[in-house]
């Protein structure tokens, strides 16, 4: 007889314990429970309707930009019941369609809405990749790739800000998480001890930002203890820009006070009326003070990307830190949000680090600089930047500086519009994409200007708005601001917008309101 060969018997030996079942409290642990083909299957299907109905429908200007119905219709018309057993593939994949068809397709070339809008193939292929990879940006063994790409981005980012002697970042999920990093830090290079001893050993702290400031701002101040009070607000001009001499003021204020000013929050491009704080003035304040100067540029920032724009955030480059927002103007994808330091000394590792002995090995086998985690307030972290890495490199910095001179040029185009038109009257000239304007019925416009008339005219955009949506054609914002009452806030970002978008607004608003 030939002898049994060894390695086979082996082999055979380990396939009869493999197959054995294994029971541990009456679960059976043999073999994988994901049945690799039927999920491939699966997402092959559910890509192909992500495809049609989320990319190509969604972004042709002859769909709907929205299917409006009210909460209580949804919920009949969705099946959110969620029950004891699983559906089968065939009714997931209807939730999914179901799940686009009802949504708003922020995609559409007229949904003007919010700060974001459009959709771009690079960044959005960016995020299958890291949602299909689904890793954590908290070390380099975990994350390379995605390490390596955030810490690139955040050095170019820190080179359009004009830093020349570099700086420090990392992406936040939000513009509001950006901006109470920035009164983090800069209460804690002010004092340290901070971290420690916490709030009973800091004297009474005060921070000022404008009236036109982003809400974040004192939220930042209610969450990190500091108190919204202690938030001193400063006037802004007509044009929505923070005042120097009011600011200057309420320094001097605080300081008779007893209090300890500690920092500033400029805004570079406001959310309502667009407008850029003066920067180089507000610097000045606050080398003269000792103060932190941090800028809000989370909208603005894109036009850090022009030379022909990039005036309006001079100064910029004498900010201790700046929030920017890539997924705004950029259309790099929500989420995408960045917050930098101009700081030498390591300010976000030291401010927020615990030493998670589990993550942050020093004795690993890799330069454990790359573990940049320990500068987040967060553990998981999401790699924001991979996306807008990938559209860089698709766009390259003169295709981005391109989208930013579009859309000015079509706000542009559109303030010229509403000019032309009778019945539209605009609220002030813009100075970034945010184009603010009032529609006149034709039933108004004989009244002159008085409580009584702009009474009607504050409820005109609610009005068009509701039936706007209703319609499905165009979803613009409004609002009322200080003593003005509602206008319409036109915001143009995405390279879909064309001229004929723009004519379309203001046709279907008069069409929609000329009865009203």
């Amino acid at each position: 007889m030939a002898p049994t060969n060894t390695n086979e018997c082996q082999g055979s030996a380990e396939l009869q314990v493999k197959r054995a079942p294994v029971v541990v409290d009456g679960v059976t642990l043999n073999g994988p429970t994901l049945d690799i083909q039927e999920a491939e299957g699966f997402l092959r299907d559910a890509m192909f309707i992500i495809m049609e109905e989320a990319v190509r429908k969604a972004t042709d200007v002859k769909e709907k930009v929205c299917e409006w119905h009210s909460p209580e219709q949804l919920k009949e018309l969705l099946d959110l019941d969620l029950r004891e057993g699983g559906e089968a593939h065939p009714q997931i994949l209807q939730r999914c369609r179901d799940a686009i068809r009802y949504s708003v397709k922020t995609g559409h070339p007229r949904f003007f809405n919010q700060l974001y809008a459009g959709l771009d193939p690079y960044s959005l292929v960016g995020r299958f990749i890291t949602e299909a990879l689904n890793p954590s940006l908290y070390t380099y063994e975990v994350a390379p790739v995605f390490v390596l790409t955030e810490e690139v981005v955040l050095k170019k980012m820190v080179e359009l800000l004009g830093w020349t002697e570099g700086g420090d970042g990392i992406f936040s999920p939000g513009g509001s998480v950006s901006n109470m990093y920035a009164v983090n830090v800069a209460r804690f290079q002010r004092f340290p001890e901070v971290k420690e001893l916490g709030l009973s050993a800091m004297p009474r702290l005060v921070m000022f930002t404008s009236q036109e400031c982003h809400y974040s701002v004192a939220k930042a101040a209610a969450f990190l203890g500091i108190g919204t009070k202690n938030v001193y607000v400063i006037p802004s001009d007509k044009r929505g820009k923070m005042i120097p001499a009011e600011l200057e003021k309420q320094v001097q204020k605080a300081k008779v006070e007893g209090a300890l000013p500690f920092m500033v929050s400029a805004t570079a491009g406001t959310t309502v009326l667009g407008a850029f704080d003066p920067l180089e003035d507000i610097a000045d304040i606050c080398e003269r003070h000792s103060l932190w100067m941090h800028v809000d540029a989370c909208w603005g920032g894109a036009a850090l990307m022009s030379s022909k724009h990039k005036h309006l955030l001079q100064g910029i480059q004498r900010a201790n830190s700046v929030a920017w927002n890539p997924h705004k103007m950029l259309m790099a994808g929500l989420q995408c949000c960045a917050f930098m330091v101009r700081d030498q000394t390591n300010i976000l590792q030291q401010c927020h680090s615990a030493k998670a002995s589990y993550l942050f090995q020093q004795d690993k086998f890799y330069d454990v600089s790359y573990d940049t985690g320990d500068k987040s307030i967060q553990c998981s972290r999401k790699p924001d930047a991979f996306k807008f890495w990938l559209m860089w490199k698709a766009l390259g910095t003169k295709g981005l500086e391109a989208r930013v001179d579009r859309a000015l040029a079509m706000a542009r185009y559109l303030t010229e519009e509403i000019k032309k038109r009778e019945g539209f009257r605009l609220v002030m000239e813009p100075e970034y994409t945010n184009v603010c304007f009032w529609y006149i019925p034709a039933s108004l416009r004989s009244m002159s200007d008085g409580p009584e008339f702009w009474g009607k005219v504050h409820a005109v955009a609610p009005l068009v708005k509701e039936l706007m949506m209703k319609k499905g054609s165009i979803l613009v914002g409004y609002q009322p601001h200080g003593d003005k009452v509602n206008f319409f806030r036109q915001i143009t970002i995405s390279p879909q917008v064309s001229r004929e978008d723009m004519d379309f607004l203001l046709d279907e608003i008069q069409s929609l309101g000329k009865d009203l």
